[in-house]
């Protein structure tokens, strides 16, 4: 007999699972790591909702059940250090699943030691994301753990897995008419399966929990003052998973935060996904205002790159890799100059940033303004011209050589 930690969730994919390895004979421990699932919309009964994920672990036969409250580990260990990146996935997606992966991979050594466990297990699919960073994960802090994937040895159908549930009694939120795999953190949802698998279909408004229609919406926008101080985000006081709660429900009220995605997955092939990101999507939008107005051109031009990596990293499930630790250690270099303030209106599915300041600004109104207090040497900008462009009247007298020297001309 083994002792197997399962990274429990209580939806249909891991009740299933926790089900079939106690009945192949191990003693299962389900460990359900709380990020914030409930509190992406408001946080109330959230720890109700996660005593009944552990009552229906231990109904279903598990060896033990445990509840771990890692929400505010998951916004200052993960979330922090890909803000600090701007971390969007091709541009879009702002990692909310796979930030939470490494975390619940070190929570599932973690719980391993406690329970003199010899393994450890996932839900994920042999042809999805979350396998690669869970297990990656697992092996960089104890590789002497087996890593048990039993949907990827054995594939289960969504609808085989719905028929597997019904027949064992166990209680699910999913049906034929709407099978979606959803999968949440403080840092966003992410919806698939069952009509979103076809990309020209829209997603239907029952797939989202978080974000508000175009028809209940406020007809009134609202303006929110974000506070960054040396790169950390407040408001009116409120930091850590606190405002990215409050975020979450000041702009998905708006309908802010929906994102369809065709994205590359690790293992190569293109999926559809559909994502709730409301504190995400504003919360990023407002330090990329205070990055360009506190950082150099070089600096954001550089940068940019150094984000687009970082992200790559974070979806590949390369979260250890010291690549990642030397770009939070760049980023680190300048974040005590991202202190300040910004204003952004929320309305009708948008974030719109109406306003930037900070002490350590690189903005000049006298050198911007063209009013009456303009500060700037426009007689300067002849010299530079001049030299500016020394490379180009090099290329020109190249070209007019070239055009002499033309077999086309000879003749």
């Amino acid at each position: 007999m083994s002792r197997i930690v399962l990274a429990y969730s209580g939806g249909l994919d891991t009740s299933v699972l926790l089900k079939k390895l106690i009945l192949a004979g191990n003693e299962v421990v389900a460990m359900t790591a709380d990020l914030g699932e409930s509190d992406g919309v408001a946080g109330e009964g959230a720890a109700a909702e996660l005593e009944k994920v552990k009552a229906k672990a231990i109904a279903l036969g598990a060896y033990d059940a445990v509840v771990i409250d890692a929400r505010e580990r998951f916004v200052n260990g993960y979330v922090l250090p890909a803000l600090g990146a701007n971390a969007l996935y091709e541009g879009v997606y702002p990692l909310s699943a796979a930030l939470s992966r490494p975390l619940i991979g070190a929570l599932l050594v973690e719980v391993a030691h406690q329970y003199d466990a010899d393994a450890v297990a996932h839900g994920c699919t042999g042809k999805g994301n979350d396998q690669v960073r869970i297990e990656l994960a697992v092996r960089s802090l104890d590789p002497s753990l087996t890593v048990r994937a039993p949907l990827r040895e054995q594939p289960l159908s969504r609808p085989d897995a719905i028929a597997f549930a019904a027949e064992h009694g166990i209680p699910i939120a999913h049906s034929a008419a709407k099978p979606y795999s959803v999968d949440a953190n403080l840092w966003g949802r992410s919806i698939e399966a069952g009509v979103l698998e076809d990309p020209w279909t829209g997603p239907p408004e029952d797939a989202y929990a978080w974000t508000a229609s175009t028809n209940v919406q406020p007809v009134k926008p609202d303006e929110v003052i974000i506070h960054f101080e040396q790169g950390v985000p407040s408001l009116d006081g409120v930091t850590g998973a606190a405002l990215v709660a409050k975020m979450n429900a000041l702009a998905g009220v708006h309908g802010i935060g929906r994102i369809d995605l065709v994205e590359d997955r690790v293992i190569g092939v293109k999926s559809r996904e559909v994502y709730e990101a409301p504190a995400a999507t504003v919360i990023i939008a407002a330090h990329k205002a205070l990055e360009r107005l506190v950082l150099t051109r070089d600096e954001l031009r550089f940068k940019a790159g150094c984000d687009q990596k970082y992200s790559e990293l974070v979806y590949d499930g390369l979260w250890m890799s010291p690549l990642r630790d030397a770009l939070d250690a760049f980023n680190a270099s300048f974040a005590a100059r991202l202190t300040g303030d910004v204003r952004v209106q929320l309305f009708h599915g948008a974030v719109t940033t109406t306003g930037v300041r900070s002490s350590f600004a690189l903005y000049d109104e006298k050198l911007a303004t063209y009013g009456a207090g303009d500060a700037f040497d426009h007689h300067a900008a002849d010299g530079f011209i001049r030299l500016y462009g020394l490379p180009l009247d090099r290329m020109a007298a190249i070209r007019s050589l070239d055009y002499v020297a033309s077999p086309l001309r000879s003749g």
